[in-house]
């Protein structure tokens, strides 16, 4: 592993030490492994900039942070030397990675669809359930309004991934959400 692929996981590990609601290191960690996966069907993207935006990805999250400009992710690539240029690149490929920010919005660049594939993998199948229902209990959220955004987001993203290697991946995580899904309705059909 480089210097700076490690110094980036301390990073994320001090900057998300107490959150509990989804947008964790783990979280970051999967969308870096689910980065990692992808890259292997290409390998002309560059890999750096794919592996430093998945592990920064959510350092300066609206939801998170009071922060403009990637001012985290900026300063963290500045204190590892990396040079403006790939500064910039990968504040780019951070820039599109958000579903809210980004709605119907494809990445211009093999780097972006990849990093923006692999975090909306990790808001599908089992991870996806779980990290719903965490970030909707922190968000004061009814379990019924969890539910509502499985059809408002998470059952929309299998047909949003960019890669044909991030669709393989989410075919079978869509489907396992989809017989989660069929059973919560079942077991809550009180009316």
């Amino acid at each position: 592993m480089s210097d700076i692929i490690k110094a980036a996981k301390e990073y994320i590990c001090q900057l998300f030490e107490d959150n509990s609601d989804g947008h964790d290191t783990a979280h970051s960690l999967r969308v870096y492994l689910n980065a990692l996966e992808i890259c292997k069907a290409y390998p002309e993207c560059d890999k750096m900039v794919v592996e430093l935006a998945a592990l920064l990805h959510d350092v300066d999250d609206h939801k998170l942070f009071n922060t403009s400009d990637n001012r985290n992710a900026r300063a963290f690539l500045e204190s590892q030397d990396v040079d403006e240029g790939t500064v910039d690149r990968i504040c780019d490929v951070i820039n599109g990675v958000s579903f809210s920010k980004n709605k119907g919005v494809i990445p211009k660049t093999l780097e972006g669809k990849i990093v923006q594939d692999a975090d909306r993998l990790d808001a599908m199948g089992a991870i996806g359930i779980a990290r719903t229902f965490a970030y909707g209990g922190r968000a004061g959220r009814t379990m019924e309004s969890s539910r509502q955004h499985f059809d408002e987001k998470l059952l929309l993203l299998k047909d949003m991934i960019n890669t044909e290697a991030g669709r393989r991946m989410a075919e079978e995580r869509h489907n396992f959400m989809k017989a989660f899904l069929e059973e919560y309705d079942m077991e809550t059909d009180v009316i």
